[in-house]
């Protein structure tokens, strides 16, 4: 394979890009007029059952879980695939363009909230759920939460993508991210170790948000790559992956906004708790 030589100034190159070129771009800002369908619950949310998606989804069941009867939401799909997140209604919730994306209609006037880490801490402090008041154990918490938004690029966009959606396996960033990826999950497991959650004996919103993540590497063979990463050999982060998709609301967030895997799983628009029965 020759050396690439970077041009002195880049353009862009649509055809290349691997599976998801035809749905990226170099610029921001709305493709095309599309309005958003708009429930009657307090929450709307836009999404997509990826990992990031799933940490909205599961929160909000945890939510209704504890009797919150005011965190009930429609959660309607976006199809990332089809360039559903360039509609003007879609931008206009999120103008970067990436699920998950929530509209708080319970104030006035609504509150859009965008990343799926912000809108984590936006319900936890609505609601004062799984979110630590201790100030060092809200620290922790938010520490653990800002690690996963900085490191799971690595595990998705970094090593999800050169492994199994590249248009060519190319050896430097399989191994780059691979060492990234497993150091990560070493760096969980040595945590884990000596604590029941990421934070100590509290579930908390930061283990939700690197549950799907971490939780689909270990446990869900993410990007079919389970051998290759030997995921096996994290036992306490399988232990713990495992005690939290033990979790009723965790099972239900799993399941909304999910398109693919066995029917029984699916839940493609959720708008209330009869949407969960088969």
């Amino acid at each position: 394979m020759s050396e690439y030589s970077p041009p002195k100034v880049w353009k862009w190159d649509k055809e290349n890009g691997g599976k998801f070129a035809s749905i990226n771009k170099p610029t921001a800002g709305a493709a095309e007029e599309v309005e958003l369908p708009e429930g009657e619950n307090p929450f709307q949310l836009y999404s997509l059952a990826t990992p990031n998606g799933v940490k909205v989804t599961v929160m909000l069941e945890e939510l209704l879980e504890l009797g919150h009867s005011d965190s009930e939401y429609d959660a309607f799909l976006i199809k990332i695939s089809q360039g559903q997140q360039f509609g003007s209604g879609f931008v206009a919730v999120n103008p970067n363009s990436k699920i998950p994306a929530l509209l708080d209609k319970s104030t006035t006037p609504a509150t859009r909230v965008f990343e799926s880490g912000a809108i984590l801490i936006y319900l936890a402090e609505k609601f004062a759920e799984f979110y630590p008041t201790d100030p060092a154990a809200r620290a922790e918490c938010l520490s653990w939460l800002m690690w996963q938004m900085g490191a799971a690029p690595f595990l998705g966009g970094g090593f999800g993508h050169f492994y199994a959606y590249a248009p060519e396996k190319w050896e430097y960033p399989i191994n780059r991210y691979t060492l990234e990826v497993k150091r990560q999950l070493d760096l969980l497991d040595k945590n884990l170790a000596s604590n029941r959650f990421l934070c100590g004996e509290d579930y908390n919103i930061a283990d939700i948000a690197n549950y799907p993540w971490y939780g689909a590497a270990v446990l869900h063979n993410l990007y079919d790559a389970a051998e290759f990463l030997d995921v096996a050999s994290y036992k306490n982060v399988i232990r713990w992956a495992t005690e939290i998709e033990e979790r009723p609301a965790v099972q239900r967030g799993r399941r909304v906004n999910r398109i693919w895997g066995p029917q029984e799983l699916r839940v493609p628009e959720r708008h209330s708790a009869d949407d969960f029965k088969i």
